[in-house]
């Protein structure tokens, strides 16, 4: 590393599934650079987020705490920016949520973040994209250079963009693009310091909307005359809800084919702009010096089960590996052995260690935070854990989940419906087998562990258990720290 720690530049998508490149199977997706990525570095086929929804799976991966310990336990509502300041981007942006309550709030305020450990380190650290994580306006966590998005999302065109304490919307401009292009005039930056750095490159694609006028028309095309042969055409699933944009029935309509194909247009479109920063980094020749990671927040079904969203496009919320499971590549050349795919389970929670131990920080909060370092299997060393131990957790709300190699138990407080798979033989998740007689045992003992590990990371104080999280959005902090009566927005399907 020619005597100083590595430049790390972090991309994150927002809502990309595992499957959702070229190279992890989807035919007709066009990826080339993330493509490019994954044969000069490292894929991993088992990389889970923490909570399948935003703002929560964002929390966790930068406090490598669950969401019953930060306590964010939804998207987030309110909170991003103060509508009576900013009021000109409230209008201009139907997208984004500028309630008249709304007051900015730091929704990770005396937490301890991976880049808080980088910046103590040295480290210069710049975020171009997308925050959602409170008070938007204000930089936060070791960052010196911050370029985000006002209300947390945005519409593709006109975004809303947080820069200098100022809220602009940016007429006509597509978001993905200036993502990109601010991302790159930091980078060109901070490589001129000659000290190293943290680019957190956080795009919005390929979320919602996908509706054609979203995305470039040239990109649109490409995609209309595709089967999407690779993606289930399943009857609308049962507890699909309201709140879900792309309300059914989508099976056997048209807008099964305009959905995909504006949300393969999206990714792409964001394939290349990971193009242009691998290009930057070649011409700065800083190539060598820099860890690349992919990954996304959380994962998604774009009509898989029958589902058309994450883990919020049900009610009770889902857990299917398509809404929990995401993309990651790894590249650091002369580091990483290129071309490899590693079947490892891996969580997000395991990025705090992870960046701690690159940074040659010693990671001692094993009593509140689970995660360890996979920074050796990155390496090329094998995976020494016991079997037992090869297991990952994500919650949503009172919704948890416990998945080993084989199983899937998901636990819903206090009445179920629970579910547990046997994922070597139904790894689509079409056999609920929780009422079987022959799993009695199973069920008790991974029920019994899976309430182990969570009071042993969860927070009384914001645990999910008690929280009445619908899908809908959260309004403010949880648990004891909320000073309304109203934590998250109502979901008209609770109580079907």
């Amino acid at each position: 590393m020619r005597g100083r720690l590595p430049n790390i530049v972090f991309i994150l998508s927002d809502d990309q599934g595992a499957w959702a490149m070229h190279c992890a199977g989807a035919r007709e997706l066009a990826t080339p650079n993330l493509d490019r990525l994954s044969r000069e570095g490292q894929r991993f086929e088992n990389f889970f987020c923490v909570s399948p929804v935003c703002s929560p799976a964002r929390a966790s991966i930068l406090t490598g705490a669950i969401p019953s310990r930060h306590g964010v336990h939804d998207w987030l509502r309110s909170g991003n920016v103060d509508p009576h300041i900013f009021a000109h981007a409230a209008r201009e942006n139907p997208y984004g949520h500028y309630a008249d309550e709304d007051e900015p709030v730091e929704y990770l305020a005396g937490q301890r973040t991976y880049t808080d450990v980088l910046h103590d380190k040295g480290y210069t650290l710049a975020l171009s994209g997308k925050w959602h994580l409170g008070d938007s306006v204000t930089p936060q966590h070791g960052f010196s250079r911050w370029f985000t998005l006002g209300a947390g999302g945005c519409m593709y065109y006109h975004p809303d963009t947080v820069e200098n304490g100022s809220v602009n919307v940016l007429h006509g401009e597509y978001v993905t693009d200036v993502i990109t292009a601010r991302a790159l005039e930091f980078m060109d930056e901070l490589a001129a310091r000659k000290t190293p750095f943290y680019l957190s490159v956080h795009y919005t694609a390929p979320h919602n909307p996908w509706s054609a006028d979203n995305h470039p028309r040239s990109l649109i095309d490409m995609y209309d005359s595709c089967s999407f042969a690779d993606i289930p055409d399943e009857p609308d699933h049962p507890d699909s809800t309201v709140s879900d944009p792309l309300r059914s029935p989508i099976h056997g309509s048209r807008l099964r084919h305009e959905n995909l194909r504006g949300y393969y247009a999206a990714i792409t479109a964001m394939d290349a702009g990971v193009g242009q920063l691998l290009d930057r980094l070649d011409a700065l020749g800083i190539a060598d010096d820099t860890l690349v990671i992919f990954t996304s927040d959380n994962g998604m079904s774009m009509g898989h089960h029958g589902v058309w969203g994450k883990g919020n496009a049900t009610f009770p919320m889902n857990m299917y590996d398509t809404a929990v499971k995401v993309p990651f590549v790894a590249r650091f050349p002369g580091r990483i052995r290129p071309g490899i795919v590693r079947h490892e389970l891996i969580s997000a929670y395991d990025l705090y260690p992870t960046f701690c131990e690159l940074a040659g920080e010693t990671f001692e909060n094993s009593a509140s935070l689970p995660g360890r370092s996979f920074l050796g299997l990155l390496y090329g060393e094998k995976d020494e854990r016991p079997e037992r131990d090869i297991v990952v957790y994500d919650e949503y709300g009172p919704v948890r989940m416990l998945r080993t190699r084989d199983y899937k138990y998901i636990h819903r407080y206090p009445y179920g419906p629970h579910e547990l798979y046997e994922l070597a033989r139904d790894p689509d998740e079409k056999h609920n087998l929780i009422n079987e007689p022959a799993q009695e045992s199973r069920i008790a003992e991974m029920r019994a562990r899976l309430q182990a590990w969570f009071s042993r990371y969860a927070d009384p104080a914001v645990d999910g258990i008690y929280e009445d999280v619908t899908g809908s959005g959260q309004l403010t902090r949880a648990g004891i720290f909320s000073g309304k009566k109203l934590r998250y927005m109502p979901n008209p399907e609770r109580g079907r």
